[in-house]
């Protein structure tokens, strides 16, 4: 009876073994290192990416630096001796990876560089993020749309602030907003009253809401206290935005005598969204993280799997060393008139969350 008993129980385990599904740790461990939490949409990108991966069978090692570097350093060499499969990096500063992505090279660990390109190192294997000069482009064009240009011909003042100097993106958004803005910029259409031009002088460190706003401040107060009106501010992401909007409240801007300039942004954050329907912000540029986490997770499960990975971009981004294959989603602006049905309606902010 005890031998029957245990061949039924025995028996028990086999076919629960065979009736429950692959665990995520099946199929290995996906090492995820993000920059910091004091972005929401990085916290959102670290979310979307642990749950496409997990989707797919893999566990995945999420740790965020919040913006040390020798933190992310240590944190990406961790995970490179606990024997990941692949990195994802959304890098604080992409030209300090080199040597310790030359270890998880020597250990045969892939690295996708996630929506920030790691410079100055062979061992990046793949890149997937935005169509960044794009949404430079898309950053500019809604400037002149709420200054009413081409019906109002100016000429306006604005202002230029540029994303930190350590994020490769910062140099494709800059680009991008300037070839349209340049030339409108030589015929006196557009005028930068304090002269600062260029990303040594418009960059903001480690894209700090309250760099700019002290910035902000400088330029209100040194270029702009004859009575003259700022315009508009291209600034290229949201909580910049928001930095850049406090200093011009503090100097009276967003009255009816002064109403508030054109300002721009980027990520579709809930509280910048919130300002574009208060009529703070003019507008953002939407990238549906939703969408890069599902690509790179595609990515990562091709390469794991022996299959070629997709790839819509293999010239655009040279890194120092070589031209990383790349995959490039497309950004779309965001304003009050378009808001609802683009990032409501697509789910990736909820109704209540704007109220």
């Amino acid at each position: 009876m005890k031998s029957l008993t245990s061949f039924i129980a025995a028996l028990a385990v086999g076919f629960a073994a065979i009736a429950l599904p692959a665990s995520a740790q099946d199929k290995g461990t996906v090492g995820i290192a993000m920059p910091t939490k004091s972005s929401l949409r990085w916290i959102s990108d670290g979310n979307e990416l642990v749950k496409a991966l997990e989707a797919k069978g893999y566990a995945a090692d999420l740790q965020y630096a919040e913006d040390d570097i020798p933190n992310q350093l240590a944190q990406i060499e961790n995970m490179v001796t606990k024997d990941v499969k692949v990195l994802v990096i959304a890098s604080i500063d992409g030209t300090t990876l080199s040597a310790v992505l030359q270890q998880a090279a020597d250990k045969g660990v892939k690295v996708v560089a996630y929506d920030r390109l790691i410079r100055d190192s062979p061992n990046v294997d793949f890149y997937t993020t935005f169509d960044n000069f794009k949404v430079g482009v898309l950053q500019a064009d809604s400037l002149l749309k709420g200054l009413g240009y081409p019906e109002k011909q100016g000429p306006f003042n604005i202002e230029l602030f540029g994303g930190s100097p350590d994020d490769n993106n910062a140099f494709f958004f800059y680009d991008g907003a300037m070839s349209v803005l340049q030339p409108l910029i030589d015929k006196g259409v557009l005028v930068v009253k304090s002269g600062q031009m260029g990303m040594e002088k418009v960059g903001t460190l480690r894209w700090d809401g309250a760099v700019a706003q002290a910035r902000m401040d400088n330029i209100l107060s040194a270029n702009y206290s004859d009575g003259s009106r700022v315009d508009g501010v291209l600034a290229p992401y949201d909580g910049l935005s928001r930095g850049i909007i406090s200093s011009l409240r503090g100097v009276g801007y967003g009255t009816a005598d002064q109403p508030w300039p054109i300002v721009t942004g980027q990520d579709a954050e809930v509280p910048s969204v919130k300002a574009i329907i208060a009529g703070e912000q003019y507008s953002t540029v939407f990238k549906d993280t939703r969408e890069l986490a599902k690509v790179t997770a595609n990515l990562v499960d091709a390469v794991l799997s022996g299959k070629e990975p997709e790839i819509n971009d293999t010239k655009t981004y040279e890194n120092g060393v070589k031209v990383v294959p790349s995959y490039l989603l497309v950004p779309v602006s965001v304003d009050k008139a378009n808001y609802e049905p683009i990032v409501v309606g697509s789910g990736y902010i909820k109704a209540d969350e704007l109220k």
